[in-house]
């Protein structure tokens, strides 16, 4: 087999754009869930919103891409408020009902004959992020890392997907050593005894919610620039739920959890990708056991075993504690 195409592959998607995208939107699900205890369900409804409006923004209204942002992120604030306003109150599992339910909800809108002289519908929008690649700065050629060879256009994107990711992490790492910080990881242990204190319980799981949820929508933003199209059914459930896979590998109420998350969690599963796929080529593997159609199919299974495994040996992940796991049930 050939192990140095199949090494490749694997670092190629652990430091790729992909990586680099659900890393910054799991780092603002994990200033949810890891520090404030927000059941976010549908991290890909800010994604998804972040995306259509930068989108919908260029292609059918015309407007700039700088513009865009603005809007994918006035949009998400306002799905968070949608969605905080009637459900931070109450119980856990309400807001994660809500939120799965408006994730779906949206994807259902985006892709619906309805709205698709705006969105485009189920074919979805293309070709809106030219201005974003005439910025480039890196001149024409291959560049070269480890093994690996990119073009200027695929080293510009990791430039500042991975710029995005490191100052949204910084940011965090700020944020949850301040004041304001100390306060969410108390709202996640004991709510009665920060309200005891005389602090919003409220107001600080909608700040955390309206936050996370904006990284949340860059990265939705950042997905669709770097492919210059945007389909709803791109942003389904699953997104979400990788999204947790990658932040209990890592590390829930970590700072630099979601990165590492990230990072395995596409190189573990391109790995996978590579290595049947060699293995079914080379004969190793026969056709009558498996053959190269399923083999997405069984490298997710894999996948889930070795989560399956992870949360019975760790749950807390690699960089985690257990008690950064627990949420106040009452």
């Amino acid at each position: 087999m050939n192990w140095e195409l199949i090494l490749s592959d694997a670092l190629r998607a652990g430091i790729g754009p992909i990586a680099a995208v659900y890393a910054l939107s799991a780092v603002g699900l994990n200033l949810h869930f890891g520090y404030t205890g927000l059941l976010n369900f549908g991290q890909v409804a800010f994604m998804l919103v972040g995306a259509y409006g930068v989108a919908v923004s260029v292609s059918t209204f015309g407007l700039s891409l700088a513009a865009g942002v603005f809007v994918g992120l006035a949009c998400s604030v306002v799905l968070a408020l949608l969605l905080g306003l009637p459900t931070l109150r109450l119980r856990a599992e309400y807001l994660a009902i809500a939120t799965i339910s408006a994730g779906e909800i949206l994807r259902l809108f985006y892709r619906s004959e309805w709205s698709e002289p705006i969105t485009g519908g189920v074919f979805g929008l293309q070709q809106f992020a030219n201005d974003f690649y005439a910025v480039n700065p890196f001149p024409p050629d291959q560049y070269q890392f480890l093994t690996l060879m990119f073009s200027a256009r695929d080293v510009w994107v990791l430039t500042v997907s991975w710029s995005l990711v490191a100052v949204a992490t910084l940011v965090v790492w700020l944020l949850v050593r301040s004041p304001w910080g100390r306060v969410l990881r108390s709202v996640r242990e004991d709510e009665d005894a920060v309200r005891s204190l005389g602090k919003s319980v409220y107001t600080y799981k909608m700040a955390s919610l309206v936050f996370g949820g904006a990284l949340g929508s860059i990265a939705g933003m950042l997905l669709a620039i770097q492919n210059q199209s945007v389909n709803p059914d791109s942003y389904d459930p699953v997104v979400t739920f990788y999204l947790y896979t990658l932040l209990v590998l890592g590390g829930a109420g970590r700072v630099f959890g979601p990165i590492l998350g990230s990072a395995l969690f596409w190189a573990i599963l391109t790995f996978l990708d590579s290595l049947l796929r060699e293995a079914i080529s080379n004969g190793i593997i026969p056709p009558t056991v498996i053959d190269e159609s399923e083999v997405g199919a069984l490298r997710m299974a894999l996948v889930g075993l070795g989560l399956m495994l992870l949360m019975i040996f760790r749950p807390q992940g690699i960089l985690g504690s257990r008690k950064e796991m627990l949420l106040d049930a009452r």
